[in-house]
């Protein structure tokens, strides 16, 4: 069974919310082969703001309901993280739209401290293990990346360790050029250590404080080896992700069964 996503790796307006809506859907319009998942980057409709008192919507504000409106009309699932305001609370929150208008979302967990976010963002505390055609996708963004607690295969349940809590392991982000090596190396890290798909989606260009990012977003193989990857240019790429191969990786190198058990506390 396979299951096809889109990247779309761009340079984000800043603070802008209708500009970058209608750059996005602009996009989106150019997609030409049949895809189910279109993945935007982390903050997708602002940059990574610091002033959601300025910037943030509610769950029934624009960004969320172009989400729905550009669901419904490409039949396809859209993902990317938003400024939310939620019950007098600020989230860096990840939206799982559905075709039919139901969603579900992740709330940052790992908020970057280096640049303030936990100072104006509340943390998440439960992760989001999505479904598409059979397919089970471990939704997180951006800085969650460097926790690997986070986001460990935590359930084995067949004994060669071919049923893995997920099969792909998907990041957001607005992650800077400087610090470009770690990006790349901890998505192939994650990709071997949970013997998954990662599927990791930046923004490009520089931000309203003037930091650059290269992009480099990027598909890695259960094995580690790099499918897909861009720098310095926005690009919009679809892929076909072929579970078979995931199955095989894991029968053939069954590392998984022999992971250490765990439970995350609060």
């Amino acid at each position: 069974m396979s299951l096809t996503f889109t990247l779309i790796q761009t340079n984000i307006i800043w603070e802008d919310i209708a500009a970058n809506l209608s750059m996005l859907e602009g996009k989106i319009n150019t997609i030409a082969e049949k895809t189910e998942v279109i993945v935007l980057p982390e903050m997708f409709s602002t940059g990574f703001s610091m002033a959601p008192g300025m910037v943030a919507e509610t769950m029934e504000g624009t960004a969320v309901q172009w989400m729905k409106r550009m669901a419904a009309q490409k039949n396809t699932i859209i993902t990317g993280s938003l400024a939310i305001e939620d019950k007098g609370k600020y989230f860096n929150r990840l939206v799982w739209m559905l075709p039919n208008g139901q969603y579900g979302y992740y709330d940052k967990r790992h908020l970057f401290a280096y640049a303030g976010e936990d100072k104006v963002y509340t943390p998440g505390s439960k992760r989001l293990i999505a479904q598409a055609k059979g397919w089970k996708i471990n939704l997180q963004v951006c800085y969650d990346l460097r926790f690997p607690v986070w986001a460990r295969q935590q359930k084995i349940t067949a004994e060669e360790g071919s049923e893995a809590e997920y099969d792909i392991l998907l990041y957001v982000a607005n992650w800077p050029e400087k610090r470009a090596h770690a990006w790349k190396t901890l998505l192939a890290a994650r990709a071997i250590e949970n013997q998954c798909f990662v599927i990791g989606v930046n923004r490009v260009g520089n931000d309203g404080n003037g930091i650059y990012h290269c992009g480099d977003s990027m598909v890695v193989s259960p094995l580690g080896e790099v499918l897909y990857t861009k720098t310095n240019e926005d690009d919009v790429f679809t892929i076909i992700l072929n579970k078979e191969i995931l199955h095989n990786t894991r029968v053939q190198l069954p590392f998984l069964k022999d992971a250490d058990t765990f439970v995350i506390g609060g």
